[in-house]
This record gives structure tokens, sequence and C-alpha cells, in this order.
């Protein structure tokens, strides 16, 4: 039997469903639309990060979703002019033997942000819930127990302030076919195929089902899932920076930081008048 979730964590009304998306509308088919958009986009995140540094606020964002998805793309062009100095991408995969014999929670608690910084999670703590789930790395026990964990978890970060973003970029299997197919022809992108990704697929049906649960049972008021159509990588990209953006200017102040009068004293004193 699942665990339920604590009355005081609210989980969303109606939490987001595969049957949501319309894939076959999810297109921007104009290169030179698909460009100005990212480049609007990607100045006004740049403005929100250097909000959030100013003020000390930190940022989690999850990234979810299907063997050759598109969240390693995503996550470039969502980071590609902000500062560097201000995140860090989180590429996860399986715990090594030391991670394994503690909490699976432990070492994404190593890896939470500084004051003022961004965090960003390739894959996530929802690996319990999800492929640990169907391959059976975790017991019944432990994956059904997980998401009142993890709502905890969560809840912990929003209670101190975190602001917790989780995308899930959703492909349909005959695009992610495609896309395997590609891997296999271009020598720059073998590597990204490995065996356990076709393994992984032949369970499509059993992925689908525990992440249908992972929506139902872990998308709170605080912390909702994002899913977005990624059958098209010029509109997945688009919406994921478009989600990133909302989600963090909701409830924040943008303006830039007043420059202060002795600051401005002591640069005109030794610069003069420009």
């Amino acid at each position: 039997m699942i665990m339920q979730t604590p009355s005081d964590i609210l989980l969303v009304d109606k939490p987001v469903a595969f049957s949501d998306l319309d894939m076959d509308s999810a297109v921007i088919s104009d290169r030179a639309t698909y460009e100005k958009k990212l480049k609007k986009l990607k100045k006004r995140l740049l403005a929100v990060q250097q909000a959030y540094y100013h003020q000390d606020k930190r940022v989690v964002i999850v990234f979810e979703g299907w063997d050759a998805s598109g969240k390693g793309g995503a996550i470039r062009q969502l980071t590609e002019k902000l500062d560097p100095r201000g995140f860090q991408v989180h590429p996860i995969a399986a715990p090594d033997a030391d991670e394994q014999g503690r909490h699976y929670l432990y070492r994404f608690q190593t890896k939470l942000p500084k004051s003022g910084r961004i965090a960003i999670f390739d894959r996530s703590y929802y690996g319990r819930v999800l492929v640990e789930r169907v391959e059976g790395f975790a017991s019944d026990w432990q994956w059904q127990r997980a998401y009142q964990e993890l709502n905890e978890f969560e809840r912990q970060l929003t209670d101190d302030g975190v602001r917790v973003i989780k995308i899930f970029l959703h492909i349909s299997k005959e695009e992610q076919g495609r896309r395997f197919i590609e891997r296999l022809e271009n020598p720059l992108k073998r590597w990204k195929l490995t065996s356990e990704d076709i393994r992984n697929r032949q369970k499509w049906s059993e992925y689908e089902i525990a992440a249908s649960d992972m929506f139902r049972l872990t998308s709170t008021t605080t912390a909702p899932w994002h899913l977005i159509a990624g059958d098209h990588k010029w509109y997945a990209r688009i919406q994921v920076l478009k989600t990133v953006i909302k989600a963090l200017e909701e409830g924040v102040d943008l303006s830039p930081p007043e420059l202060h009068p002795e600051l401005v004293a002591e640069a005109m004193k030794e610069f003069g008048s420009l």
C-alpha cells in the first residue's frame, strides 16, 4: 500500500497527465522565430538570476523525462546566458558504493544550492519512484513510502525559501525510436545510447504508469510538476524557458538593486563626469 501524504502537504487538484498534451500541435517550424524567442527569454532569465543572486534566494530545478527526450539540450539552452558562477548542473547516474550505503536522498542533500545559487538536476531524487521502482532496484516498501519522503523533503526546501521547479519532458515512443537511430548513425552521439536505454524502452508502459503515479502523488501546490511536449525540440526548449521564468518570477521583486550613494560619490571622485 502506498504511504499517504501528510494532510498538511497539499497536492494539486488536477495533476498533469500525458493525455493533457497535444503532441502534434506543439511545434515551432520557423528557425528565425525560434531563435528570436530564445534570445528574448534568455535575456529575461539572466535578469531573474541576478535578482535571485542579490536577494540570496535559492532554486532547485529538477529535470525528468524519457531517454532521449531532450533534457540535456534543454538544460544547455536554459543555462547558456546565465552567469556560470550562479548555477551548477548535477548529472545523476547510479549511486556509487558509498552512496548505496546511505539514505537515497543523501547524495541530493549534499548538492543543494548555496545562497543566491541555482541547482539543476539532470535526473533526480525521483529515480526512486521511476527507474528504481520499475527495474526492481528498490523494494515495494521502499518506493511506496518514497512519495511521502519526497513530498516532505521538498516541503523542507520550500519552507526554507527554496524555489522548487520540476519538469518532465515527454516524447512519443515513435520519436524516441527515431532519436535512438540517429544516435547510432552519428559518431558523435553514439556514446549516448546504451543497452540500458533499449531495455528501458521495452518497459515503456510500466514507466508510463510509474510517471503517472509520480505526478499524482508528488505534484504539490508549492512544487508542482510541469509536463512539456518534447517531440519537437525547438518547442520544448522554448516551453522549458517559459516555465522556469514564470515559476521564478512569481512573488519575487525583479528590480535591479539600487546604487549606494557612497559608491556613486566614490566613483565620480575617481573617474569624474562620464
